[in-house]
C-alpha cells in the first residue's frame, strides 16, 4: 500500500508565484496532494489560464493559499492565518520554499 505525499510549495515572491502555482497543478497530476501558498505579497489580478489552473488544482483535492487577505478578495485564493498554516505544515510530507530570491 503506498502513502500518498502531501506537497507545499511556498511563494513568497511575486515573480515566481504564477509558476509555482503550475507546479503544484503538475504536482497534483502525479497523483500528490499538493498546495501552494502566497506568504506577504500581493499579487495583480490572475489571468483566465491560471483561474483554470488554480480550479483544476481544487478538482484534484489541492488548493492555493493566502496569508495576504488582498490576494483572497482580488483572485479567490483561500485564506489562512499564519497559525493555521502552521499547522497545515505538520500534515505535509515535503515542503518547498519555491521562487526563493
Amino acid at each position: 500500500m503506498s502513502e500518498y505525499k502531501k506537497v507545499c510549495l511556498m511563494y513568497r515572491h511575486p515573480d515566481y508565484a504564477i509558476d509555482g502555482i503550475r507546479s503544484a497543478l503538475g504536482l497534483a497530476v502525479e497523483n500528490m496532494y499538493a498546495y501552494g501558498v502566497v506568504l506577504d505579497t500581493t499579487l495583480p489580478p490572475f489571468d483566465d489560464n491560471t483561474v483554470e489552473s488554480i480550479e483544476m488544482l481544487r478538482d484534484m483535492e489541492g488548493d492555493i493559499l493566502s496569508t495576504v487577505p488582498a490576494n483572497c478578495e482580488v483572485n479567490s485564493l483561500t485564506p489562512i492565518t499564519l497559525e493555521e498554516l502552521g499547522e497545515k505544515l505538520r500534515e505535509m510530507t515535503h515542503i518547498v520554499p519555491y521562487g526563493i530570491r
